[in-house]
């Protein structure tokens, strides 16, 4: 989910709220605090008990402020168990600091003009990019909205959301991941993290010691520094799901590029790794993404089964029909279909009902499954 805004301080003892939205625009408010004074010459000192009381008063204020502190790290945000202490907006230095290194949070990306790094890793892989148009028409396009383009059937450019291809028509580039090598097992992962809220999703993870494949989207790593590092601190494997969450094959060369290379940085930056495999938002991928991927060393990842679990209450998609989603899956193992390869399952980390499903049907999903393991370990 996007984040509301920062919390930054100011040495003037101003506490402001830099409030940005979809479209970036900026609202200031803020709220003065007189500082503290006590000045004790003022007053004879007729006993000890008002200099003990003020004493315990200055190490009261000293404890909240260390207390304060502490919150500000990823082990002090990780104990919050309040859904709004967790997405209340923060001040992260590092982050702060590079903003304006970096595409607008939740635009479609493109290259910041002062980076010169970027133009440069732009133009040496420009070449090794085939020669595909991007697919319909801005701004429609970027939603998936395709309508009025003509696309010959025989699918060229193995376009995923077109025909579901997952094999390459493009020399050099390696199949689509879908399935796994290893029998009865679940590549266990989740898109559109880090949310702001999955405190208690990713504390069930750690009491039963599984680790799990995260994509997170840039812009949310951004907003959510703190939390984003909780995948490395967990044990989990930390991939790519883009910048912005568009279709991707509606992005021009630079575009797409753009939402590479901002959306690994984000994750150097903050978590201090390279992801080496990304998924596409909404599984959209053609052959010409499928190049750029190849060109920054990701390996495409998309799914076999499709939990649905973003759609619950939207065009009458409910619960139930998640749940026989889940049910599905789990049927299917417990009746050996995945007695020669393993699966991928499409799964979220993007709301309270998305994380609460994971949770619901774990112990299911455990018993159905020899293994339930990160993608990447799958891979080997």
């Amino acid at each position: 989910m996007p984040c509301p805004g920062s919390l930054i301080y100011s040495p003037s003892n101003t506490f402001s709220f830099l409030i940005s939205n979809w479209t970036s625009t900026a609202h200031t408010a803020s709220v003065e605090f007189q500082p503290f004074n006590l000045n004790m010459s003022s007053r004879p000192i007729v006993n000890s008990k008002p200099l003990f009381a003020s004493a315990f008063f200055t190490l009261s204020l000293l404890t909240v402020s260390v207390n304060a502190r502490n919150r500000m790290t990823q082990q002090g945000r990780a104990q919050f168990t309040d859904s709004t202490q967790e997405c209340t907006p923060y001040y992260y230095a590092p982050v702060s600091n590079a903003l304006s290194n970096y595409p607008t949070i939740w635009e479609p990306a493109t290259i910041v003009a002062s980076d010169s790094a970027a133009q440069t890793k732009y133009q040496s892989m420009i070449g090794q990019i085939p020669n595909i148009p991007p697919k319909g028409t801005q701004p429609a396009s970027l939603s998936g909205d395709f309508s009025g383009y003509n696309y010959p059937d025989s699918d060229p450019d193995c376009w995923w959301t077109y025909a579901k291809c997952t094999t390459p028509k493009l020399a050099g580039l390696s199949s689509d991941v879908t399935s796994l090598p290893e029998p009865d097992t679940l590549g266990y992962a989740f898109d559109d993290g880090p949310n702001c809220s999955h405190n208690a999703f990713y504390d069930y993870l750690q009491q039963n010691n599984q680790k799990a494949t995260m994509f997170y989207i840039g812009s949310n790593v951004m907003n959510w520094p703190l939390e984003a590092q909780r995948a490395l601190a967990d044990g989990h494997e930390v991939c790519a799901h883009t910048w912005s969450h568009r279709y991707m094959t509606a992005l021009t060369n630079e575009q797409a590029f753009a939402e590479f290379y901002y959306t690994l940085e984000a994750i150097k930056l903050v978590i201090g790794v390279t992801p080496t495999c990304w998924r596409p938002p909404y599984g959209d991928v053609d052959d010409r993404i499928r190049a750029f991927a190849k060109a920054f060393g990701l390996r495409t990842i998309v799914w076999q089964y499709d939990s649905n679990d973003w759609r619950e209450g939207t065009d009458g998609y409910t619960a139930a029909d998640v749940d026989a989603n889940y049910e599905a899956l789990i049927a299917n193992a417990k009746n050996g279909a995945f007695s020669t390869a393993g699966t991928t399952f499409l799964t979220h980390e993007l709301n309270n009902f998305t994380m609460s499903e994971a949770i619901k049907f774990y112990d299911q999903l455990k018993s159905a499954f020899k293994s339930i393991v990160p993608i990447g370990v799958a891979l080997g």
